[in-house]
């Protein structure tokens, strides 16, 4: 998790590899870049010869930051709860395709969304079941699924053995496999680029045809803009949900963009980014939906250009 030595650039060269640790625990940009800073507080607090003792801050932080998220996500049920409507991960732009994303100074305010690496562990249909994951769960799954971390070092964080950790990725290994499909990005990007075609022309039969007749559409707005509170389920309520709102919202704008990695849509008014939706896709379908329509949440789509 890292190498021997204390130097300053080494342990800001960490940064990158912690957010890319903490967004995948949190599902949140904002939270994941707190848990950093406080690794890195709790870091430049120590004593310089305790610094010194640390043969390797990679480790170290990254052990810090993971126990951080641990703490968090065993508060996060009790916050969701309060939650208005469905909660969602925070989805994430490909940095490639705004105007700032050739701005790789490393002596910039780097915005801790550039810094997430984009691919298949961060797709929405996985962090939507690492939500439903138990927070030693998500770690264990996290650290050595994704990171391939050793479980020596994840019990470190986890304050369990590495049996039991070992159990718990595998106990979340199983969950994932239930519940998710494999993410097919080539065909994905035909399908969304047919449904956005279809509800701009309103055309609902179109719609019906390209949702799979058990779809699922939640959307996420956090009480502050209007969202539907529950979940919209089947394709035919979904393919009629979407015309509505294109009914209500005039001057709309639909863009294909990725998301999260996978080919999505983004929905702007006047320029400004209003919606961001995530697509599973199975057999040439939509099989479900996620809209995040919170401003709080929209805010690394804040700077297309």
């Amino acid at each position: 998790m890292g190498t021997v030595g204390t130097s300053a650039d080494e342990v800001v060269g960490e940064r990158r590899q912690l957010i890319n640790v903490a967004y995948r625990l949190l599902g949140s940009v904002t939270e994941a870049e707190d848990a950093v800073q406080n690794a890195y507080a709790r870091w430049y607090g120590l004593p310089r010869s305790r610094q010194e003792e640390i043969l390797s801050p990679g480790a170290w932080l990254t052990t810090v930051t993971s126990r951080i998220c641990l703490d968090l996500l065993g508060s996060a049920r009790a916050r969701r709860e309060r939650y208005v409507g469905a909660w969602l991960p925070e989805p994430l732009p490909d940095r490639t395709e705004w105007d700032h994303a050739g701005d790789t100074d490393p002596a910039g305010p780097a915005d801790p969304a550039d810094q997430i690496v984009l691919n298949e562990s961060v797709a929405m249909a996985l962090l939507v079941v690492l939500e439903s994951m138990t927070p030693a769960e998500r770690v264990a799954f996290v650290l050595y699924d994704v990171f391939r971390y050793p479980f020596a070092e994840i019990a470190e964080v986890l304050g369990r053995t590495p049996a039991a950790c070992k159990q718990l990725a595998a106990s979340a290994r199983r969950r994932v496999s239930a519940e998710r499909s494999p993410v097919a990005a080539t065909g994905q990007a035909d399908v969304v680029r047919r449904v956005k075609e279809a509800w701009e022309t309103k055309d609902i039969a179109t719609l019906v045809g390209l949702l799979n007749p058990a779809a699922v559409m939640t959307a996420d707005g956090g009480g502050m803009v209007g969202a539907v509170l529950r979940p919209v389920e089947g394709g035919a309520r979904i393919a009629q949900y979407m015309v509505a709102i294109a009914d209500k919202a005039p001057g709309l704008e639909l863009l294909e963009r990725s998301v999260n990695g996978v080919p999505g849509l983004v929905a702007q008014r006047a320029g400004v980014v209003v919606t961001v939706a995530s697509f599973d896709v199975s057999d040439g379908l939509v099989t479900r939906i996620w809209a995040v329509r919170n401003p709080e949440k929209l805010r690394p789509w804040a700077r297309e250009g």
